[in-house]
């Protein structure tokens, strides 16, 4: 087993690939996973008044776009570089592609360096249900799933290991997409059913969780669809011109957002005016503001990811590696005895 770099040796950066965060999340069980990143999460939100926030840094293109996902609590310095591009899928390719990094702030130099593809979906799934654990009607056990691409099985095993829920609905205008789902999520103590219409995937559902890919304005879930009591988990409307609520859900709705700066840009609420109230999330988690306040309210947490989330995946996962072999060092960092004068360890390098 391998202990991760001290400061005497801070030049090699642990780096995580795609295999062995697959080793790592299989180590410790997804379900334990997110139900401690969960934890991870909420944590941060708890301390939000410390970290540095700005909206994501967004390159938009007809096909998809580009993002750089930055922040810091003072201490550390995490930043993400993802992609969304949805019909990437048309060609084998995945929507979503990340990496993460973080850092130490007093030295600038990088601590964990990481994919963030598999990541990314297991905090996103922490998150909603984390979110949920604070807004979903009490004793809620049952869950529609619209939209059973890559983020379905997450975000169902999330609401299950973290709220109890026992009973999933799947429906996607893909078949083949919730034969999938069903497929993956068979022997994980869930029921599965699959549904042929969204009508029919919310019949008895206390939670709604919306994930829709389309890079456009869209009405997934209309009024009439939504009845009074639900909790609406919407994470598929995550940049500017794409949505997947009815506006008219959002006016019976309390809506509950990550940072709003960057949600009126990006979420379901960029429908709305721009004075439309919200709900900061932290705000529920500290105690400042109410989350549910009655059994017939509709909550609506309107996802778009922040960084901050990033930075507890990050922080998460650099505290599991100790003691594994489930990271590789990377020497990326130049390192010279006198640290003024990297040009001398280049000439020593001449082969």
């Amino acid at each position: 087993m391998k202990t991760l770099p001290q400061p005497s040796d801070r030049a090699f950066v642990p780096f995580v690939s795609v295999a062995n965060m697959m080793r790592l999340v299989h180590t410790i069980g997804l379900e334990r996973m997110l139900l401690e990143l969960a934890d991870y999460i909420e944590e941060d939100f708890r301390r939000w008044r410390l970290f540095d926030k700005t909206p994501r840094v967004a390159a938009h293109s007809a096909q998809g776009v580009i993002e750089l996902m930055p922040t810091s609590d003072g201490t550390q310095y995490a930043f993400k570089y993802v992609n969304g591009h949805p019909t990437n899928t048309k060609s084998g390719l995945q929507t979503v592609t990340a990496f993460g990094l973080l850092a130490d702030v007093s030295t600038g130099y990088p601590t964990l360096l990481t994919e963030m593809t598999l990541l990314t979906a297991i905090r996103t799934a922490a998150t909603s249900a984390m979110v949920a654990r604070h807004l979903a009607p009490e004793g809620a056990r049952c869950m529609a799933m619209i939209g059973n691409g890559a983020q379905s099985e997450f975000q169902s095993l999330a609401m299950k290991a973290v709220l109890g829920i026992d009973t999933v609905r799947l429906y996607d205008i893909d078949r083949g997409a919730t034969e999938k789902a069903a497929h993956n999520l068979a022997g994980h103590g869930l029921k599965v059913v699959q549904c042929a219409t969204p009508e029919q995937a919310m019949e008895g559902a206390q939670i709604i969780t919306t994930c829709t890919a389309d890079k456009q304005f869209a009405t997934i879930l209309s009024d009439n669809m939504v009845g009074a009591g639900v909790h609406i988990n919407a994470i598929g409307g995550d940049c500017p011109g794409k949505t997947e609520l009815a506006p008219a859900i959002l006016h019976r709705a309390a809506i509950f957002v990550e940072y709003p700066p960057q949600t009126r840009v990006e979420g379901e609420i960029q429908q709305l005016d721009p004075d439309h109230p919200v709900t900061e999330l932290w705000k529920v988690m500290t105690g400042e503001a109410a989350g549910r306040t009655s059994p017939g309210q509709i909550t609506l947490f309107d996802s778009v990811g922040f960084a901050i989330e990033d930075f507890s995946a990050l922080r998460y996962v650099r505290d599991r590696l100790d003691g594994t072999a489930l990271y590789q060092q990377l020497d990326m960092l130049a390192d010279p005895d006198d640290p003024r004068d990297l040009f001398g360890m280049l000439q020593r390098a001449t082969p």
